[in-house]
């Protein structure tokens, strides 16, 4: 714990590779369309709960797992933005499910730690291009479903994007009260 501690207060902190291809926008929402480089990622799936309580029981395991719970003993620094996957239901509800992303930083990329809690995997993903928009606050569940809504209204007609699963990120460390960052990344097709 005093690890994770350490590593979000003093460790560096590494933004995920991508690059802007293009912005725009609709009556108030503002848009950019990224690639996003691929890599290895830690993971943490949770199913059969609410996305606010999934992320409660995943953070702090991709969290300690950063901060040196893993079999090297040591803190690899943060990237960002943190990104979890959620999957919509037909009425843009979000189901019971969830899998947390943290982009493994530069330094480990070709080998990293291998995590002390079985729930953590490290996989590859592959490059992906996304539609992304930015909002501020302690976002919950219902602020990314809106922010989906309303990306997706905004793009109507001018993209495709998947309908099955989008990106909710996060920027900043629990312990910032102001200036946070969040975003929601459509996935183009």
């Amino acid at each position: 714990m005093l690890g994770m501690i350490k590593n979000s207060l003093f460790g560096s902190v590494e933004t995920w590779p991508w690059q802007v291809l293009s912005t725009g926008g609709k009556e108030e929402v503002s848009y950019e369309e990224r690639a996003c480089e691929g890599g290895r990622f830690a993971t943490v799936e949770v199913t059969d709960k609410p996305v606010d309580e999934a992320l409660r029981e995943a953070m702090p395991k991709v969290m300690k797992y950063v901060g040196g719970t893993n079999d090297k003993g040591i803190g690899m620094g943060m990237t960002v933005p943190i990104s979890f996957a959620v999957f919509p239901s037909d009425d843009g509800s979000l189901q019971k499910k969830l899998k947390v992303w943290f982009r493994i930083p530069n330094q480990f990329q070709s080998n990293p730690p291998v995590p002390s809690d079985d729930s953590i995997k490290i996989e590859e993903r592959d490059s992906i291009t996304v539609y992304s928009t930015q909002f501020g606050g302690y976002a919950k569940e219902a602020d990314y479903v809106a922010q989906a809504a309303q990306l997706r209204t905004a793009l109507e007609g001018t993209a495709t994007y998947r309908s099955d699963v989008y990106f909710c990120t996060g920027y900043d460390p629990p312990m910032k009260p102001y200036g946070r960052r969040n975003e929601v990344w459509l996935v183009k097709t």
